[in-house]
């Protein structure tokens, strides 16, 4: 580790339909360091899958265009170079990796095996979490072991709904009924959701989120309130107050839209339930923490229907830091200011990366 300063690896972009929503993350974050704490190194990856390497930062960039390091575009082999560096010297250009990337190939467990790879730390969840937490099919499973009550849902690959689309929805509306919610199964942002009322809608929006992914998931609607609770920690999660969404979008529910362009949606911080449910939903969420193998945080959201009923929907791994996120609000009103959140995750993942050190890889053997 540096002298007095530490390092950190800022990776955003992706190759991911979560790429604008990256950036404006990852240059929320950059304004929120405290740069006489940090050194920030860029690493920029762009829709095509390129990386870019930036020039250590002592300051925040003043624009978000520069977070695009256009100026500096070198190839991918050389941002690569710097970040397996240790490896290859035994001198890391950086002393922990910040990710900040979205969805697939970035927020799936990808790039986290990279990381273990390359031998650094990083903030956030693990190679196994990330991608239970990406996969909403593998996630449900994983709520279901652990006992937590959810929504009922179907779910299939595109051979699948080729071969037996009949069967399918059949099916879909047998368990499920109308209104339904269609989705990509390894997506986040609300990207390629749509809510079908009918048969041809549900055509419709199997199609559109076969757009985005493999597998589709169709999941039931419930007149539900939507409270998100912010996990923050190792083995010793904590949960922040719980908040709720309240979208007044167009679209009737909380989308793409509501979440990141018009800013329209309410968020109400903490949620006016009383503190009983308030603290048995925290409670849940660090379950679901847990039940994904959760490190670092976690934003999980919940269901809370007319009579109480408390119904996990998703955690989400790697939580948007934009002016209009929920998680760091959260933490603001639980007592964790912006700037000591990050602190925390970057000691979190300092604390992680500390503990595998002492794992023998060698099954005994020098």
């Amino acid at each position: 580790m540096g002298q007095d300063k530490l390092t950190v690896g800022l990776v955003y972009g992706g190759k991911s339909g979560e790429h604008e929503v990256s950036l404006q993350t990852a240059f929320a974050v950059m304004n929120a360091f405290n740069f006489n704490k940090y050194d920030v190194l860029p690493f920029y990856i762009t829709k095509q899958g390129e990386w870019r390497v930036g020039s250590k930062l002592h300051a925040p960039f003043a624009d978000l265009t520069h977070l695009r390091l256009e100026k500096e575009a070198g190839d991918t082999s050389i941002a690569i170079q710097q970040l397996f560096s240790k490896l290859a010297t035994g001198q890391a250009a950086v002393d922990v990796v910040f990710p900040l990337l979205h969805g697939t190939y970035g927020e799936d467990g990808t790039i986290q095996g990279l990381f273990e790879m390359a031998d650094l730390p990083y903030v956030g969840a693990g190679v196994l979490s990330s991608a239970a937490g990406m996969d909403k099919v593998v996630m449900k499973k994983l709520f279901a072991d652990a006992g937590l009550e959810q929504c009922k849902y179907c779910y299939f690959t595109g051979p699948q709904w080729e071969r037996n689309s009949h069967t399918l929805i059949q099916g879909i509306e047998d368990k499920l009924g109308y209104p339904c919610f269609v989705k990509p199964a390894n997506l986040g942002s609300s990207v390629g959701i749509s809510k079908a009322s009918n048969r041809d809608e549900l055509l419709k929006a199997v199609d559109y989120a076969f757009r985005y992914d493999l597998k589709v998931i169709v999941e039931e609607f419930v007149q539900a309130r939507e409270i998100e609770v912010g996990v923050l920690g190792n083995d010793d999660a904590e949960a922040s107050v719980p908040g709720e969404v309240v979208s007044s979008s167009d679209s009737e529910y909380y989308d793409y839209q509501a979440k990141y362009l018009d800013g329209k949606s309410q968020m109400v911080i903490p949620a006016t339930i009383d503190t009983e449910l308030a603290e048995r939903i925290r409670e849940l969420a660090v379950k679901a923490f847990k039940a994904t193998e959760g490190s670092g945080l976690c934003r999980a959201d919940f269901f809370l229907t007319a009579d109480q009923s408390i119904l996990i929907n998703e955690v989400n791994t790697m939580p948007g830091f934009t002016p209009f996120s929920m998680y760091p609000l959260l933490w603001r009103e639980t007592g964790v200011s912006y700037e000591s959140l990050l602190d925390r995750l970057i000691d979190l993942a300092q604390q992680r990366y500390d503990a595998r050190q002492n794992l023998d890889f060698n099954n005994g053997v020098n």
